[in-house]
């Protein structure tokens, strides 16, 4: 078992910049993909960006790439995602999810624990 909790999310303007931190409990940490999604009012849940277990490989859905940077510390059991350049379409409630394996890293259902959000709201 997994916990996961997320922080660091808050107000801001466009353009400026947010670190989110997720941190895990337990031992395992190091064998778990991780990922963050968001989800803003009336839209599913998407993927924002993951990385591999040893932090060697990343992904990063397209609206958020060359703005947001995924990275894992495993000795502190967290990952954390350094977003850049913020825009009001990035205001959304963004999780912290942890997967055992598996390739399909954009995919809610591949991931196994949930952290319960963190509020990111980006005005114009």
């Amino acid at each position: 078992q997994v916990q996961l909790v997320e922080s660091g999310g808050g107000l801001v303007q466009a353009g400026d910049s947010l670190r989110l931190s997720c941190t895990a409990s337990g031992r395992t940490f190091s064998r778990y993909i991780m990922g963050w999604f968001r989800q803003a009012p009336g839209k599913e849940r998407e993927i924002a960006a993951a990385i591999s277990s040893s932090g060697s490989r990343t992904y990063y859905t397209d609206s958020v790439r060359a703005r947001f940077t995924i990275s894992r510390n495993n000795a502190k059991n967290t990952v954390y995602l350094q977003m850049n350049a913020l825009k009001p379409e990035d205001t959304a409630v963004y999780y912290c999810a942890a997967a055992q394996g598996g390739s399909t890293w954009s995919k809610v259902e591949h991931y196994d624990y949930w952290g319960q959000g963190t509020q990111v709201t980006v005005s114009s």
